[in-house]
């Protein structure tokens, strides 16, 4: 472990053999031998990903008044993602990842409710078990509270259980296009009506959905509406280094109006430079990110991203169906895209977890239902018929009792 700095500097080819080294131990993700975390699309996406990024490496996002390159290619991602999301009118902006995206939606919601509803003193969120913990990050940090509602049997939000659940200090809904860990969406719509009606801000989590489920509907899929075509919907957070398989970095927070979109920003000018003004949570934003961005969604365009979509659907029809094969395993849910969860009957699916650790093959756990899920992207089809003789060969390990010890650490 190098502790200081080197008296003298070293080449980059000893640097780059010493990298080399380090990552020997790192997820295998260009063989699909991962659950999550990449998301990758092909070698030539990543080339102009590598290329876009560089060019603009040293480019400072915050400054996009002496950077309009950067203004305008962050400008045209977010027309593009809205034109995706039916956003006619709507406003937006990029951001670092789904986190900061989320952090700044539950930022503006509040702050927009501080004027509304001056009196609610506590903001509370009302929300699914199965929404991403960056909400409770989010709320955490912002002094709010969330209140997590059992989702119905299919998993997804059940809505009359979060209508019950709200009281005189909830300002905010929120639902999952889909939830990270089952792969099922929320049903926006009624969640939709049901914040029209109660006049609360609905968000929508749809960055693991919001890029490419769009073009899952295309291809004649049954995918249920998440967007702003449904008029009680205010923000949605769609990430676009997931689905739509751009560099590390890259997000969107979307708003129903440019009046909405103001309550996410921050002004201070009470120090020697000026006004500081930002509707980011970062103050310097890499300019590679953005860049990079708007190069593989213009490489990409419309039939790319079809291809894509097209692939994952069919490679998680083929997963589901050979995981149905396999004696006492079953999918929890119906999914709705590319992610899918499942389980199994009869012993512990934690223990398949480490076993198929042990083969080189890293699957997420769950926790509640106990599970484990996939997140499938083109990388795994290729890998989809060894990853099911794989799951099968570690199956009948675990039924015949031959692994010892706990199942995998149930840790995201």
């Amino acid at each position: 472990m190098q502790t200081q700095l080197p008296a003298q500097g070293r080449s980059w080819g000893e640097l780059q053999a010493m990298m080399a080294e380090m990552r020997t131990g790192d997820l295998d993700w260009r063989h699909g031998r991962h659950a999550a975390y990449i998301w990758f699309a092909n070698e030539e996406v990543e080339r102009v990903a590598r290329e876009a990024y560089g060019m603009f490496m040293v480019e400072n996002g915050l400054g996009l008044r002496v950077f309009p390159s950067l203004r305008r290619m962050e400008e045209e991602v977010v027309q593009m993602t809205l034109g995706l999301l039916r956003g006619q009118g709507a406003a937006g902006h990029m951001t670092s990842g789904g986190t900061e995206s989320i952090f700044l939606a539950v930022k503006a919601a509040r702050d927009w409710a501080r004027i509304r509803r001056p009196q609610v003193l506590t903001p509370e969120i009302i929300a699914p078990f199965s929404a991403h913990p960056a909400l409770n990050k989010a709320a955490h940090y912002l002094g709010m509270v969330v209140i997590r509602v059992a989702t119905g049997p299919d998993f997804r939000a059940d809505v009359k259980a979060m209508a019950a659940a709200i009281t005189p200090n909830t300002i905010m809904l929120y639902g999952s296009a889909p939830g990270y860990s089952l792969g099922v969406i929320d049903p926006i719509t009624k969640l939709g009506e049901l914040a029209q009606e109660r006049e609360l801000w609905l968000h929508v989590d749809a960055c693991v959905g919001g890029i490419l489920g769009p073009f899952v509907r295309q291809l004649g899929y049954s995918v249920l509406p998440f967007d702003f075509s449904l008029p009680g919907v205010s923000s949605i957070s769609a990430d676009l280094h997931k689905s739509g398989y751009t560099p590390k970095g890259a997000s969107t927070l979307l708003f129903r109006s440019k009046e909405l979109l103001e309550y996410g920003r921050y002004e201070f000018d009470d120090w020697p430079t000026g006004l500081y003004s930002t509707l980011t949570f970062t103050g310097t934003r890499p300019g590679g990110a953005i860049a990079a961005a708007w190069a593989v969604m213009n490489f990409l365009g419309e039939q790319g991203y079809l291809k894509i979509a097209e692939t994952v659907m069919e490679a998680r029809k083929r997963f589901e169906a050979g995981l149905l094969k396999i004696p006492g395993m079953h999918v929890w849910g119906k999914p709705d895209l590319w992610a899918v969860a499942f389980g199994s009957e009869g012993y512990d699916i934690h223990q398949l977890g480490k076993v198929m650790l042990s083969r080189g093959w890293v699957l997420s756990p769950v926790r509640r239902p106990p599970g484990l899920h996939l997140m499938i992207t083109p990388v795994h089809e290729p890998v989809i018929d060894e990853c099911l003789a794989a799951l099968a060969a570690s199956a009948a390990q675990v039924r015949e009792k031959k692994v010892t010890g706990s199942g995998m650490a149930i840790r995201y």
